[in-house]
């Protein structure tokens, strides 16, 4: 039986989330599921994953002018409203604060095996087919040209430059997609992780080829 504050939590955070079909309740819905799931195979806190899981994207600093305390603040608010024990509200903080991916050059360790899991299973929705609808929702969402072959891709060396970059939407799969498979914590993640990279590989192999005409 799912867990009654699961459920309310759950509901509140879908009244919450973004309309933008990068970063809605449908992503958090999909980062929930696998986490539940890896959090089973991997031996995780349940309840500590699944709300970390749901509260992952609450406030992203992506449509917040690139604050990073927003997320987690809100979390705790929603987390003491609900009579959330500060133990697990400070771990699921935590998760919030680390769980992004902040450029090719900076690594994001998670401190928990629970941490581990939701940061798998959000980078996860990243790539494959799911990962490239996303991929160009936000592009498009945010006004960026779909592909220009004269801009070159950016490794960004630190998050501020990678917070700011504005480049084109295939360059994205560079910078951050195809970089995903090599940067999952657990095992169970990593084997999910070959198919959808493949497809990634697969998808821009045929990109390029209509792009140049050639199919």
């Amino acid at each position: 039986m799912q867990d009654d504050l699961i459920l309310k939590i759950a509901s509140d955070v879908r009244s919450r989330m973004s309309s933008d079909s990068s970063h809605d309740w449908w992503h958090v819905y999909r980062v929930w599921q696998m986490a539940k799931r890896l959090a089973v195979e991997e031996n995780a806190d349940l309840r500590v994953v699944e709300l970390g899981a749901l509260l992952h994207d609450i406030a992203d600093w992506k449509f917040h002018d690139g604050d990073e305390t927003v997320g987690p603040r809100i979390a705790g608010e929603i987390l003491t409203t609900h009579g959330v024990d500060l133990t697990v509200i400070e771990q699921v903080q935590d998760i919030i604060a680390t769980i992004s991916y902040k450029g090719a050059g900076v690594a994001t360790p998670m401190k928990t095996k629970e941490g581990e899991c939701v940061q798998d299973a959000d980078r996860l929705d990243a790539i494959g087919a799911i990962g490239i609808a996303r991929t160009f929702a936000y592009g498009g969402a945010k006004g960026r040209s779909m592909y220009d072959p004269d801009i070159p891709p950016t490794m960004h060396q630190d998050k501020d430059s990678y917070h700011k970059d504005n480049g084109h939407t295939i360059n994205h799969f560079y910078e951050k997609l195809l970089l995903v498979k090599d940067r999952l914590n657990t095992k169970s993640a990593k084997q999910i992780a070959e198919g959808r990279h493949a497809f990634l590989e697969k998808y821009l192999e045929e990109f390029y080829k209509e792009w140049n005409g050639e199919r």
